[in-house]
């Protein structure tokens, strides 16, 4: 959280700088003027704290804009950004600032391509962040049961800001979909064997090496540890848990259906 106490001492956002840094700023009111150059010079790009706020920022203004991209947002787009929140167990000042954010991604105008461009570099390359960060926008667009086809634009225009293969991203949406079908239901047990595939990224044929593989690989790449080394904020960790809990599931509900086959 050593991201947080700084932005509430006023410095970092200035020191993030560029768009997300105004971004940033505008959602806390502040004004970043040249008296804190000094303190700038403490977080360098590709320092962890900075790629942290930079990953909450980028998440949250994103995130509103994708909601927004059908021309309304609907009550289930908002409940699953109020659910981000609940899990990243956001104090009253964090949640106030995420709301912020989350508004300005809905306003005319909104700097998407000048916002993904910055946050492609403070992410020095972390292919794993990216993923996590497309994920999570995917989800949203998905909260209330279908991507329309504006969603569906504006993340791939996402996916090629950020260097993302348009079928990775299919791919990524098809698990998010098999996720959300079973979603509210028991994990494991309740997960049909489709949607585990989906999860998996498989086919349903697949044989139990390639879905061991696909576990494995998945497994690895949403590791909550592995994910904070690189930048993910602290606040996030509740939400890589989930996924890789739902990763698991879907091994578990694969490997079953194969061993009895």
């Amino acid at each position: 959280m050593a991201w947080w106490g700084k932005l509430l001492g006023g410095a970092f956002g200035f020191m993030l700088g560029g768009p997300l840094g105004a971004l940033l700023g505008a959602s806390l009111g502040h004004q970043f003027d040249s008296g804190m150059r000094g303190v700038a010079n403490q977080a360098r790009p590709g320092a962890q704290e900075r790629v942290q706020a930079a990953f909450f920022t980028a998440t949250f203004a994103v995130m509103g804009h994708v909601a927004k991209a059908d021309g309304r947002v609907s009550r289930e787009e908002i409940k699953l950004a109020e659910e981000v929140m609940r899990h990243m167990q956001l104090d009253a000042a964090q949640r106030k600032l995420a709301r912020a954010l989350f508004n300005q991604g809905k306003q005319p105008g909104f700097a998407l391509e000048e916002i993904l461009a910055q946050f492609r570099r403070e992410c020095h390359g972390r292919r794993t962040l990216i993923q996590f960060f497309m994920e999570i926008q995917a989800q949203a667009a998905l909260a209330d049961g279908r991507i329309a086809p504006a969603e569906n634009a504006v993340l791939m225009q996402v996916a090629d800001a950020l260097g993302v293969a348009r079928e990775e991203l299919r791919s990524w949406m098809d698990a998010m979909r098999g996720a959300h079908t079973s979603r509210g239901q028991e994990r494991g047990s309740g997960m049909s064997l489709a949607d585990a595939c989906r999860v998996l990224g498989i086919r349903e044929n697949a044989p139990l090496p390639e879905a061991r593989k696909a576990y494995r690989r998945l497994l690895g790449q949403h590791h909550p540890d592995k994910l904070v080394a690189k930048g993910l904020p602290e606040e996030m960790i509740k939400l890589a848990n989930e996924k890789t809990h739902e990763i698991r599931s879907a091994w578990e509900r694969v490997k079953r259906a194969k061993q009895s086959a």
